[in-house]
């Protein structure tokens, strides 16, 4: 699906505030209000747009171990991992990247123990040869 100019415009400010008025947004992007809803029901219903969600302050995931795994695969066995991955509630985002690793995992936990549970959990997965993590600290 090609996206117009307004489609753009509308994921943009939905980037900023998924929770802005339908009203609101048509006055910014300069159409109606009706236009603005059918292309989020559009937006929706082809994928384009695959939630909505929130930000947390510091302050209220202080309770929240974040980490980053960086994880290397045996060819051929990127669809399995990936879909072991998957599976694991903790997995916040899997991304496919280039250089040195083939994935990396957004995970976000509760403590370190279930981190490290976590982190082996990955590591027995058929197909994954060697992984790396990182815990995130602080956001600057």
């Amino acid at each position: 699906m090609r996206l117009d100019e307004t489609d753009q415009r509308l994921i943009e400010l939905l980037r900023g505030d998924s929770r802005l008025p339908a009203a609101t947004l048509a006055r910014i992007l300069g159409v109606s209000r009706g236009t603005v809803q059918n292309r989020i029901d559009r937006l929706v219903r082809d994928q384009i747009i695959r939630g909505f969600t929130l930000r947390l302050s510091a302050e209220a995931e202080a309770n929240i171990v974040r980490a980053v795994t960086a994880v290397e695969i045996r060819a051929g066995d990127a669809r399995a991992v990936v879909a072991a991955l998957k599976r694991i509630p903790a997995a916040a985002a899997i991304h496919s990247t280039n250089g040195r690793w083939d994935l990396v995992v957004d995970i976000s936990t509760t403590d370190l123990a279930s981190l490290d549970r976590i982190i082996s959990h990955i590591r027995e997965i058929p197909g994954v040869t060697h992984s790396e993590t990182s815990i995130l600290l602080n956001e600057l």
